[in-house]
Parts: structure tokens; C-alpha cells; sequence
């Protein structure tokens, strides 16, 4: 979107086809996951694989994949379903925008069809999303296998992934053909193969750290966060408070640390002022606060409960 923004006569093309192109390049991230992991991408990241359904012995490993069947099957509804239903839902949305500035006559055979489908719509999706809560509410209370249609549908179910399934992921490592003679095609398929498993491999592990990150822009870039900074930083900034100016009737500070401020006498029962952190004679400073209300060095309001008496180690 923001190439196409920047130069729609190169890269207009690029988001009129996007969706087309997030398929090729999904289609080939789920090949990669399916064939090496036995998992769609995300089932993967969550350390998942699919097993056939009827499966009840020895599982098989992660890296052996899926039958060819399953594979296909999981393949098409991990891709193809989630693209159509895409499409679907623009096309009603399409429609709806049609229909409020349509230029058919009203008795017009096709606009009696898209009002016939934009009425019917909704409840077949509500119909596709009731299937998908129904399955999982049964899963969650063990009546099902499975907690999604699509899964049953595949012919397949998650199973968390064993010590040993790890350990053949971490293992794994590009077949290597045994002969030592190789011909041209050979190679060539060889370097293919690679080539693919490469960019599947860069895809698999770039989403695994983008997507965090595309998270967090999202977030930071959103309207109700960018509402908040901007109310916080449209309020003006505080001013400080205001000190008394040292004339002759203030009280300065002493040199000696032990001299009260006020009486400048060694202090006696040393208390310390909480809004300003000076430390005065408690007699004094408790007269002066609970007369001007302040500090007597810094005019912070003050109030008696904000004195706090300090003691010495030896008493």
C-alpha cells in the first residue's frame, strides 16, 4: 500500500493484485510448514503438528509430514478457504455500495439476484460462524477431536509436539544424495529445492519476528493511542513553584548542617518538612507551618501532617 501510494504507476499493480500475491506467498510458507513440520505455520510456532484422525499408535514424527492425501487437503483449506471467504465478503461489501448508487432499473433480473444474495448472506455467514463456535465449545468439553471444522474436514488433529520431534526438527538438515556422480538435472533440481526451502525458511522466520513488531507498531500507531500522547502532550507544562525571595524577614539557611533554619540554634528534636526535605527545630517548624502553611525556606504549601520527626542511632 505505501509503494502503490508513493508511485501508483509502477506499483499500482501490487495492490490491486495483493491479495493474489499474499496467497503465492502463503501457499508456499504452508507447503514449506506442512512438508518439514507437519503443521501450518502457526501450529507450528505454537509447537503443534497435525497427525492423520485415525492415528491411535505410534505417532510419527514431525519431519516425516503428512500422508499425501491429508497434506493436500490441509494445504487447500489452510490457503484457499481464508482467500475465498476474503473475496466473498468484498464482494458483498461491493454489492452493498452498488446497490445504494445502482443504475438498474428496479425490476431488472440482476438486481433482484444481488438483492436475493445480499439478503441470503448474512445467514450463511452466521451459519459458518455458528459451525465454528458449535465445533468449539465440543471441544472444549471433549465431546470432539477437533476444535476447528476445517481440521475435521482435512481428515487430520493437533497433537503437541514430543521431546523426540523436537530434537528431529533441531537435527534436520538438507538430504544429501549419496552418489558421487551427479547430473546436470540433478543439480538443478537439487539448487531449486534449496532455493525454495530458503526463501520458505526466511519467510518462516521473518514472520515469526515481524509480526511482534508490526504488533507494536500497530499499537503505537493507533487511534486511541495517538489520542492519549496528543492529550498529554497538549497540556501545558506546570510552572514551578514559586520560592520565597531571601529578604531580611526569611529565614536563610545556615552553614552548619546542625543549625536550625529558623532559630539558628543547634537543633532540637530534628524534623524534617516532607514537601521540601529541609529539617528544622520540631518546635519551630511546627509553630511556623501551622501559622503560614509553607515552607519557611522554599513557600511549598505545607501542612503539619507533612512533618516527620527524625532520630538519631543513639537515641
Amino acid at each position: 500500500q505505501v509503494l502503490a501510494e508513493a508511485s501508483p504507476g509502477r506499483c499500482g499493480c501490487l495492490w490491486r493484485w495483493f491479495d493474489e500475491l499474499y496467497v503465492l506467498l502463503d501457499l508456499l510458507l504452508q507447503q514449506h510448514c506442512l512438508a518439514s513440520c507437519s503443521a501450518s505455520f502457526a501450529e507450528n510456532f505454537y509447537s503443534l503438528k497435525r497427525i492423520p484422525t485415525g492415528e491411535c499408535g505410534r505417532q510419527p514424527l514431525a519431519t516425516a509430514g503428512l500422508p499425501k492425501r491429508q497434506h493436500w487437503k490441509s494445504l487447500l483449506l489452510l490457503v484457499l478457504v481464508p482467500y475465498l471467504k476474503g473475496k466473498l465478503e468484498k464482494l458483498v461489501s461491493s454489492l452493498r455500495e452498488e446497490d445504494e448508487y445502482s443504475i438498474h432499473p428496479p425490476s431488472s433480473s440482476w438486481k433482484r439476484f444481488y438483492r436475493a444474495f445480499l439478503a441470503v448472506f448474512p445467514f450463511v455467514n452466521m451459519t459458518w460462524e455458528g459451525w465454528f463456535l458449535v465445533q468449539q465449545l465440543c471441544y472444549i468439553l471433549g465431546r470432539a477431536q477437533h476444535h476447528s471444522p476445517l481440521l475435521r474436514l482435512a481428515g487430520v488433529r493437533l497433537v503437541r509436539l514430543t521431546a523426540e520431534d523436537i530434537q528431529a526438527l533441531e537435527k534436520r538438515s538438507p538430504r544429501a544424495t549419496s552418489g558421487h556422480t551427479h547430473s546436470i538435472k540433478t543439480q538443478v533440481q537439487s539448487a531449486v529445492r534449496k532455493a525454495l526451502g530458503a526463501v520458505a525458511f526466511s519467510l518462516s522466520t521473518g514472520l515469526s519476528v515481524s509480526m511482534f513488531f508490526l504488533q507494536f507498531l500497530d499499537w503505537w500507531y493507533s487511534s486511541e493511542n495517538q489520542e492519549t500522547v496528543k492529550s498529554l502532550m497538549a497540556l501545558p507544562t506546570p510552572p514551578p513553584p514559586v520560592h520565597l525571595d531571601h529578604g531580611a524577614a526569611s529565614a536563610l539557611l545556615p552553614k552548619l548542617k546542625t543549625v536550625c533554619p529558623l532559630c539558628h540554634k543547634i537543633r532540637v528534636n530534628a524534623t524534617a518538612l516532607a514537601t521540601s526535605g529541609f529539617v528544622f527545630c520540631y518546635r519551630c517548624v511546627y509553630t511556623y507551618v501551622k501559622t503560614h502553611q509553607r515552607c519557611p525556606i522554599t513557600g511549598y504549601a505545607s501542612e503539619l501532617q507533612h512533618l516527620v520527626k527524625l532520630y538519631s542511632p543513639e537515641s
